[in-house]
């Protein structure tokens, strides 16, 4: 590329962002131009237009003026780093967190979290969903053993003490119904599971256990391991049931074997003292869509034990 085009083009772009009082001397005749605040003021309402894009839910508990005055600051602060303004706002989340005027909205942030995991599943890699047969019949010695894979597109966040998945499927979509709107909303903590196993970006309800599983599973962990650690984060987990939902949902992507010498306690029969037993399904047909509130069969056929702290 030319030099002196490259070096105009380089102070164009910081000229940009600079704040109009903190313009250094090599900028200013640029910036004192008649039409540079028409490029500064199109890169900057751009920039806000697509956080409004990206956090609907957000936007429809604050509103459109308080959002945008909002967003205008976090562009000023932390301006784009990538051309795909798609994924514009990866921090805003903590922005709204330290946001001082946000003070009285304590869970903003979180309803921003989600919304921040619907955009990551929709642009996320394609991948088909490993599907709830591919598990029917396996060895009970090879199933603990396995590594479930989470779906590129899987996201998954637990909220402690906030109900954010109910806040958020509020206002996500239809008409906005703020903070009271609906049902009664019951101050507790929720979870929730978003992915995209076919073309459009799904969501449902999960609980501390699913995403206690869900996290030892992206870490690698057989899932034996993933069981005690659903089981440790919540001791009343249906493991069934929250196995064949997960499968149905279209959470996970492969699973391939994991040779762990460590993995003991796998049998059949019933389990030995100090060791708790955790039933899976024989996973059931695919269903079109798994969404929220969907029925799902549970069809025990084995038992998993797991040695479990006395």
């Amino acid at each position: 590329m030319n030099q002196p085009l490259a070096h105009f083009q380089d102070g164009f772009v910081q000229a940009l962002w600079v704040p109009p009082d903190e313009v250094p001397d090599h900028l200013r005749a640029l910036v004192e131009q008649t039409g540079f605040a028409v490029h500064r003021n199109t890169v900057l309402k751009g920039c806000i237009d697509a956080l409004q894009a990206n956090y609907p839910a957000v936007l429809r508990l604050v509103g459109e003026p308080w959002f945008r005055a909002v967003a205008a600051l976090h562009v000023r602060a932390r301006p784009p780093d990538d051309a795909r303004l798609l994924l514009y706002g990866m921090d805003f989340s903590n922005f709204l967190r330290d946001f001082g005027p946000a003070a009285d909205l304590p869970y903003l942030s979180n309803v921003a979290r989600l919304d921040r995991c619907w955009t990551e599943a929709h642009g996320a890699a394609d991948a088909v969903a490993l599907a709830p047969a591919a598990l029917a019949g396996l060895p009970l010695e090879q199933l603990g053993q396995l590594v479930l894979a989470p779906h590129p597109a899987a996201r998954w966040a637990w909220f402690e003490d906030q109900p954010i998945y109910t806040l958020w499927r509020r206002n996500r979509g239809g008409a906005a119904q703020g903070v009271d709107g609906g049902e009664k909303l019951v101050w507790r903590g929720e979870g929730a599971l978003l992915t995209r196993p076919a073309a459009a970006v799904t969501w449902t309800a999960l609980d501390a256990a699913g995403c206690a599983f869900l996290d030892a599973c992206a870490a690698g962990r057989p899932l034996a391991h993933a069981a005690r650690a659903a089981l440790a984060r919540q001791a009343s987990a249906d493991l069934a049931l929250l196995m064949a939902k997960l499968l149905q949902a279209g959470a996970f992507c492969r699973a391939p074997t994991c040779a762990d010498p460590t993995l003991t306690g796998m049998t059949s029969k019933g389990a030995p003292k100090h060791e708790r037993p955790a039933r899976f399904p024989s996973p059931p047909a695919p269903l079109p869509h798994a969404g929220e509130g969907s029925e799902v069969s549970r069809c025990p056929t084995f038992t998993l034990t797991k040695e479990m702290p006395a």
